[in-house]
């Protein structure tokens, strides 16, 4: 038995919609404490590594920028460029649930000597 193709494509595209109804998502079995806590510590590292690179970026931005003011005299330096702040080591969480607070994180930055 041959069908002809006006019939045959939408065929099997009403065929793979209900394929893909068929395949729902199921929702995510509970999760256990251990579970919970290295999903945690997961989290925070990747947020401390996202203050590293953006750490790394401001530095190499401030190499660029004073690679151009050395080659271009001229120009006149921003006075109100941020100064880039170092994030320090990783600390995981505390074991609580909420972040541990260092004295070296709330700590300005120090000054860059010149």
């Amino acid at each position: 038995m041959h069908l002809p193709r006006c019939l045959l494509i939408p065929l099997a595209l009403a065929a793979t919609g209900w394929v893909g109804l068929a395949q729902a998502k199921l929702p995510a079995p509970p999760l256990s404490d251990e579970q919970k806590a290295a999903a945690e510590v997961a989290k925070a590292k990747a947020a401390h590594q996202a203050k590293v690179d953006a750490y790394l970026t401001c530095k190499a931005a401030e190499r660029a920028a004073a690679n151009y003011f050395r080659n271009h005299p001229q120009a006149t330096k921003p006075t109100d460029a941020p100064a880039c702040n170092d994030p320090g080591p990783f600390v995981p969480p505390a074991a609580g649930g909420a972040p541990a607070s260092t004295p070296a994180a709330t700590a300005p930055a120090p000054a860059k000597k010149s």
